[in-house]
């Protein structure tokens, strides 16, 4: 792999660029640039903010192309670090833009929802997992307003998992992985190693599969849907068959490439069941989740750990949960509110 300030090289065809995130410690999208006979197709565009924006483009002219080039973008996930500027670049290039059935679903719910209605719905989320009355208080007054990221740009195309991508000249496969949100794919290249690595190919992996960081996995949000979903559940069965893939080199959305997919697979499996084992042992009392959240292990202690990043931390700790219940190994204590969970 060669580079030249954000922009790498990582050979047969596929560049990335490193476009900022503001204000977020991840620091960076890598925004994947594969050539095409067609034109580039970018996999992830970045966040829509101008430094963003101004790096992309300076980024796709140093690969030798342009914004006004771009033949396609393939969306691995809604979120805004990935998407924001999906639009951006279709009014720039005429390309099509590309997202999995279910996450456009969230895309489109999110344009279609007006701001109060979320305030409201995580407000009662949040009781319901048993946050204290100081944490909802600032949420019962927040004055309903526009937020980056709920007002995406609209897929025109679907990605279909199994199916090859309309790359000309290229062969990339969809792979569905949900778990990090309902609708997110990896994207197998299936060609010969560039440098020739011992290996199925390569994958984009998006957030699906990072090479140090353990992706978010919390709740699927969706005020219209009663419906209780696992999304831990999903992950490790997504983690399992990416696992059995065995790429040669993997592409994240984030920090760098990295080989032995199945060995970090192993890893963040290993990790997620101890994690399980560790709640469980908690739930020799009953807990709610927010009780929960309080007491596991993150990457500060739970009084440093900022306002917003505690609904995260909830969100994944009720998913924890979520799956002890459906494994038969806890259960949602009858009529308890908010709603407290107990080893089986």
């Amino acid at each position: 792999m060669t580079s030249t300030g954000q922009v790498h090289d990582h050979g047969g065809g596929v560049r990335s660029i490193e476009v900022p995130i503001p204000d977020n410690p991840l620091g960076t999208t890598l925004v994947y640039v594969v050539d095409t006979d067609r034109g580039p197709v970018l996999v992830d565009t970045g966040w829509d903010d101008p430094a963003s924006w101004d790096t992309l483009v300076a980024g796709l002219d140093a690969c030798g192309t342009g914004v006004g080039e771009v033949h396609g973008v393939i969306v691995t996930h809604h979120h805004p670090d990935h998407h924001g500027l999906s639009g951006r670049v279709r009014e720039a290039s005429g390309a099509w833009l590309a997202m999995h059935a279910a996450d456009t679903a969230i895309v489109r719910r999110a344009r279609s929802t007006e701001p109060g209605r979320w305030l409201t719905y995580m407000t009662a989320k949040l009781a319901a997992a048993g946050a204290p009355e100081e944490h909802l208080a600032p949420l019962r007054a927040a004055r309903p307003r526009s937020v980056p990221g709920l007002a995406p740009a609209l897929p025109d195309r679907e990605i279909v998992p199994g199916e090859l991508l309309p790359l000309p000249g290229r062969r990339l496969r969809a792979i569905w992985t949900p778990g990090h949100t309902p609708g997110h794919v990896c994207l197998h290249l299936e060609e010969d190693h560039p440098s020739r690595l011992p290996g199925h190919g390569r994958l984009f992996s998006g957030d699906h599969l990072l090479p140090e960081i353990t992706p978010h996995i919390g709740l699927y949000e969706d005020p219209d849907d009663t419906t209780i979903a696992d999304p831990l559940g999903d992950y490790l069965d997504s983690l399992e068959r990416i696992g059995r893939l065995a790429p040669a080199e993997v592409l994240p959305a984030h920090q760098h490439t990295f080989t032995d997919a199945p060995g970090r697979v192993r890893e963040l499996l290993t990790h997620h069941e101890d994690r399980l084992t560790g709640l469980l042992a908690l739930l020799s009392e009953p807990l709610t989740a927010w009780q929960v959240a309080e007491r596991m292990e993150w990457n500060r202690p739970w009084s440093q750990i900022p306002f917003p990043s505690r609904n995260i931390a909830v969100s994944e700790a009720e998913a924890h949960l979520r799956r002890l219940v459906k494994l038969g190994q806890a259960e949602v204590m009858t009529g308890s509110e908010p709603v407290t969970y107990v080893a089986v």
